[in-house]
């Protein structure tokens, strides 16, 4: 019988690979949000093509939260702290506002002690119940200084580049808290919530069984979740061949 061979660390041509995917899914989200926030117009087309923009920009949102994950593992560009830190926190800016230096400390401490109180992703006093995880989930991450960057982001694109309060709700607000429940449920609740079916080991995590089309379109493959705390150095498009 033939050993099996460890998967490397970093694969040839990794940084090209995960910068050219990175890239993609920022212009990609650019172009969207561009289109959808200053140039829609509303009419009977409205009715197919908002809902297809929404559900199109709601992944690639999760998109840009999945690349920085990878910047702060180091994974997107193996090797160059200062290239991962100013994508991700340009993906994260993009995002949500959001701190790329404070979620990262965050996110390494849930890899430090996955579904325990020391746990900054998970809900102790509910380790089954949805509904309370999500709000405890989104006030940990989403404090004022996100509410300040987003409130001076809305009244610049509103007051200073002429953008239409429906189409802000729905090309970016409506896809940011959508984009935020689907990566909270694939990536975080599904893999860490209590069942009765005990966990493997102790990173308290279980992977989706999605094939890897609907790994991709789910989270971006990070329901495979129990493999990503396994090898937390695997890029999120090298998650979807499972566990070596």
């Amino acid at each position: 019988m033939t050993a099996a061979v460890a998967e490397p660390r970093i694969v040839p041509r990794q940084t090209w690979i995960g910068l050219t995917l990175a890239g993609m899914i920022v212009a990609g989200w650019g172009s969207l949000h561009v289109y959808g926030v200053y140039f829609h117009r509303w009419g009977t087309s409205s009715l197919v093509i908002v809902p297809a923009i929404v559900a199109v920009q709601t992944w690639l949102s999760v998109g840009l939260f999945i690349v920085a994950h990878d910047a702060m593992h180091g994974s997107l560009a193996p090797g160059r702290p200062r290239l991962n830190a100013a994508v991700g926190r340009l993906t994260l800016g993009l995002y949500a506002g959001f701190r790329f230096d404070r979620l990262k400390t965050a996110h390494h401490a849930h890899h430090a002690a996955p579904g325990t109180a020391d746990d900054p992703d998970f809900y102790a006093p509910a380790p089954r119940a949805f509904l309370p995880w999500f709000l405890n989930f989104f006030r940990t991450y989403f404090g004022w200084r996100e509410m300040a960057v987003l409130t001076a982001l809305v009244l610049i694109a509103l007051f200073g580049l002429g953008a239409r309060p429906a189409n802000l709700l729905t090309f970016w607000a409506a896809p940011a808290l959508l984009s935020a429940l689907q990566l909270f449920t694939f990536g975080t609740w599904l893999p860490h919530r209590h069942t009765d079916q005990p966990f493997a080991d102790a990173h308290h995590a279980r992977s989706s069984g999605y094939g890897p089309v609907l790994s991709l379109l789910t989270c971006f493959h990070f329901g495979r979740h129990h493999e990503h705390h396994l090898s937390p150095w695997r890029p999120w498009w090298r998650l979807w061949r499972g566990e070596s």
